[in-house]
């Protein structure tokens, strides 16, 4: 797909500039949101000792937040292949920006998880379209265009951590409300995004030749079912670390909490560096091998990790936050190339996955650390990557560039 009109084809100089500007501009504007997103675990230290909460209702929060940001995106992504809304991104990031306020100022449990709800269906508006012009500005490099778009976001997610740790730990719940000046940061740079995507907007609902209709329907069915039982074993592991690696730390080694934010930012910032080299790796070598490598090769430092001393647990949760992001921008591009003409609809439904089964996990992992104990966890998740054998199941989609 072209990144601009036919007209404009003269200055093709130029509109490469250009799709690289909206390629920065959505990946920082991913940054705002995630960043925005990850405030909530990160502050759940705050919430337990300010409502006196059960882990079962912590998990209980993250399953509110993440199952309105999935459920709604491959409804959203479906409309808007059919009907594009340039400013719907800045339409929901205003319910996030409600969200955080909401958060701040909450006086009991039930507004916490409207609030944490609210912030989810922001990220559920936010990801189908944002994927899609990040494809129109890819300019063919579609792992590309699909890995700045998400190194935005984990870096954001990886954030949220130290937002939390330098803001809101020191002076309590209330000083999130200076989070809603970040969200109206945000507001205004997707705005303008917006407005490049508004007279471009027709391009989105153009059907692109269609490559590999060729597979049987059962292939291809069989195909996303091996990519959702991949994405399964990607979020539940990455939920035990962003909802619990805190607690685990915590109870194994006696850290202290400023020290276990730091551990956690350790592992999401390099889930973040991680993520930029899955799509330029699969448009080189293939996305089926990136994500078998990606997800497969996280398991030996996971079955190790929940045994390790503090000092190892730190290096292979770096390692494994390295390894284990380069999946999620080969799986997207993966099932766009597989089903061709639904980009809002794929991304909106790996992303809606991503965080649905993110929350069932926390929910789950819950449940199960108030019963076994956090440190049981981490022994049950640690088998979770070697279901990335499963990869080599995939048919071969796309050529390597």
């Amino acid at each position: 797909m072209t990144t601009e009109p036919k007209a404009q084809a003269p200055h093709d100089h130029a509109a490469a500039h250009t799709a690289m500007g909206v390629l920065f501009a959505l990946s920082a504007s991913h940054a705002i949101n995630d960043t925005l997103q990850s405030v909530i675990p990160a502050i759940y230290p705050v919430l337990k000792a300010s409502f006196a909460l059960s882990f079962t209702q912590i998990g209980l929060i993250t399953l509110v937040n993440q199952c309105t940001a999935s459920l709604l995106q491959p409804l959203v992504g479906w409309y808007t292949d059919k009907w594009p809304k340039p400013f719907s991104l800045a339409i929901g990031m205003s319910f996030t920006l409600a969200g955080l306020a909401l958060l701040a100022l909450a006086g009991i449990f039930p507004l916490i998880l409207v609030a944490v709800a609210f912030v989810g269906v922001g990220s559920s508006v936010f990801h189908p379209e944002a994927s899609r012009i990040a494809r129109m500005a890819s300019g063919g490099r579609h792992g590309f265009a699909q890995s700045l778009f998400q190194v935005g976001g984990n870096g954001g997610t990886s954030l949220g951590p130290l937002l939390a740790l330098l803001l809101i730990l020191p002076y309590g719940r209330v000083s999130v409300l200076w989070t809603c000046l970040l969200a109206a940061a945000g507001i205004a740079l997707l705005y303008r995004i917006g407005r490049w995507y508004q007279p471009r907007a027709h391009a989105a609902t153009a059907k692109p030749a269609d490559r590999h209709r060729d597979l049987p329907r059962g292939r291809v069915a069989a195909a996303l079912a091996i990519l959702v039982a991949l994405v399964f074993s990607k979020y539940f592991y990455v939920t035990s670390m962003t909802s619990y690696f805190m607690f685990f730390l915590v109870e194994r080694f006696q850290v202290t909490r400023t020290t276990s934010e730091i551990y956690l930012f350790g592992f999401l910032a390099a889930f973040a560096a991680g993520t930029f080299l899955g799509g330029p790796l699969g448009d080189r070598f293939g996305r089926k091998r990136i994500i078998r490598a990606s997800i497969f090769g996280t398991a030996p430092f996971a079955l190790i990790m929940p045994y390790a001393n503090l000092t190892w647990t730190a290096v292979l949760s770096v390692v494994i936050g390295l390894i284990l992001a380069s999946a999620m921008s080969a799986i997207i591009v993966y099932a766009q190339e597989l089903i061709p003409g639904r980009t809002g609809t794929i991304a909106g439904l790996f992303y809606g996955l991503s965080f649905g089964l993110g929350g069932i996990g926390s929910a789950v992992l819950g449940v199960t650390a108030d019963h076994l104990g956090i440190i049981r966890v981490y022994e049950i998740c640690s088998f979770l990557p070697l279901l990335g054998l499963l990869a080599s199941w995939l048919p071969d989609v796309g050529k390597p560039r």
